[in-house]
């Protein structure tokens, strides 16, 4: 099930290039992880692993930078949950833009723990599907999208702080907010510049 209207593909991995292996080690040893572009069940392998790597490294924060349109739900699910199955705490940053299942996994850090940066802009929405084949089928894809609505609204709701009915209406069609509306909604804690800012020194 896709969280967004973005059925993309992903671009071609580059990991084997010389140049991409040494920026992707020192992002390691900085105990940083990007996450842009669709969010795939690859996304979600890469990144999970690398947080458990980096949890098992050490207890010190590690800064998860965000700039994706969504992706597929269940992979969003699963950053989500790694995210807050480790011990080690997580920053979450969104810059440029943090959409559907991307917000999912965004919300996965506590309030405290979610940045943003100045031209970051954010979208919340209902997930949708492809639904296709038999009609039987298609009625079961439908009771599982509003499944995942009622969820995706409950995590929202549970980590804004805004009533379960708003937030259902709110997602109900697409819903842009800047980084300021963004804080003022309870996604982010506040708007940053510079990585100083992060945890106060």
């Amino acid at each position: 099930m896709y969280y967004a209207a973005d059925d993309t593909p992903a671009p071609p991995s580059s990991a084997t290039e010389p140049r991409t292996s040494y920026l992707e080690e020192k992002a390691f040893k900085a105990r940083t992880l990007l996450i842009f572009g669709t969010v795939t069940d690859v996304t979600a392998a890469d990144v999970t692993r690398r947080l458990i790597a980096l949890d098992a490294e050490g207890p010190e924060p590690i800064d998860i930078i965000v700039s994706s349109p969504g992706g597929h739900l269940e992979s969003g699910d699963a950053i989500h949950d790694v995210v807050r199955f480790i011990a080690a705490p997580v920053n979450m940053i969104g810059t440029g833009w943090v959409g559907s299942a991307a917000t999912h996994l965004y919300l996965a850090a506590p309030r405290e723990r979610r940045y943003c940066l100045p031209n970051t802009r954010f979208l919340i929405h209902q997930p949708s599907g492809g639904a296709g084949g038999q009609a039987t089928d298609i009625a079961v894809q439908a009771r599982e999208i509003v499944k995942a609505r009622e969820r995706i609204a409950r995590t929202i709701a549970r980590e804004t702080g805004k009533p379960l009915e708003q937030v259902l209406a709110d997602i109900e069609r697409d819903h842009w907010l800047s980084a300021q509306e963004a804080v003022d909604y309870g996604l982010v804690s506040r708007v940053i510049e510079r990585k100083t800012e992060l945890r106060g020194g």
